[in-house]
Order: structure tokens, then C-alpha cells, then sequence
């Protein structure tokens, strides 16, 4: 007979990890504005830094605490692409970072949602979150307030714009 602790597991909705991923989706739209609005790219930093460890955090949780759920899953990797979305949306807007560079990504992007259906068709699922996925994300958060930074002048943004752009690609190719 099935542990009626675990049998409800994948379907559950109010977990830590959940609660973790809705208050980084909430810091999406924070995160535009400051970047947009008033420009105050540090606390858009911060924003980001916390959506990151959160990001993290709530991977980690839902092992720990055996809390992994499928809208957990589903929701995990839909934010992060949010926060991508809007960092290269915003550093185009604010010129930080070529238009060309925004289309790519975002090709990326809508090539791999565009595979989604013909994989379903053929009995598979969405795509597992992977190390190699998370590498490319984690580059590609890095890489955004690196070149935000890279925009001022002096000995620090000199070394974080080369930096940012390395982890651009490198994020963009994997």
C-alpha cells in the first residue's frame, strides 16, 4: 500500500519549493521596472541575486524535504526563462546589449518551445531540467548584471564587460 504522505507527491501545490518559485516569478516584473523605470540597477541586481539563490534554494528544498512536484517542474524552468526574457528585453531597451543578441536568444528559445509538440506527438514529455541546462541559465544570469555593470567606466566595468560577454555566449551556445 502506497505511503499516503508520498502518494500525493507530484500533484501537490503549496510547497516551499513552490512558494520559493512564485516569489521569484513576483520578482520579474520588480525587476523590469527597476531597470526600466528608474534605472536602479543595483536593487534590479539584488533582485536578480535573489531570484538566483532562491532559484537554487528551492531545487534543493524539494530534495530534501521530498517536495518535488510537476508544477514545481513546470514552473522552475518557466521562470528562469522569464528573467531571461526580461533581462535581454530591458538591456536591448537600454542599449546594453545589441538587438541581434536579444533576437538569438530569444530564437533559441522559440525553437526549442516549437519542438515541444512534434516531441509530444511522438510520446514524449517536455525536456528534463539537465546540468547542462542549468549551466546555461546560471551563464546567462551571470552574465546580464555584468553587462549592466560593464556600462559605467573605470578599472571594474572594464573587466566585468569582457566578462559578461564571455558568459553571454557561452550561455547562449549551451
Amino acid at each position: 500500500m502506497a505511503d499516503p504522505a508520498t502518494s500525493d507527491q507530484g500533484t501537490r501545490v503549496l510547497t516551499v519549493p513552490n512558494l520559493l518559485s512564485l516569489l521569484r516569478l513576483a520578482g520579474v516584473p520588480l525587476f523590469l521596472y527597476l531597470l526600466l523605470g528608474p534605472r536602479a540597477d543595483g536593487w534590479a541586481i539584488l533582485v536578480l541575486a535573489v531570484g538566483g539563490f532562491t532559484d537554487w534554494l528551492d531545487g534543493k528544498l524539494a530534495r530534501l524535504l521530498n517536495q518535488q512536484s510537476r508544477l514545481g517542474a513546470l514552473l522552475d524552468p518557466a521562470v528562469d526563462r522569464l528573467y531571461i526574457l526580461a533581462a535581454l528585453v530591458a538591456l536591448g531597451v537600454r542599449g546594453v546589449v545589441p538587438w541581434w543578441a536579444v533576437a538569438v536568444l530569444i530564437a533559441r528559445d522559440l525553437v526549442l518551445a516549437a519542438t515541444l509538440p512534434v516531441l509530444r506527438r511522438h510520446g514524449y514529455g517536455p525536456y528534463e531540467v539537465s546540468y547542462l541546462g542549468k549551466s546555461a541559465t546560471f551563464l546567462l544570469l551571470y552574465a546580464f548584471p555584468l553587462l549592466l555593470l560593464g556600462q559605467a567606466s573605470g578599472f571594474w566595468p572594464d573587466l566585468a564587460r569582457p566578462i559578461g560577454i564571455a558568459f553571454a555566449v557561452w550561455g547562449t551556445a549551451i
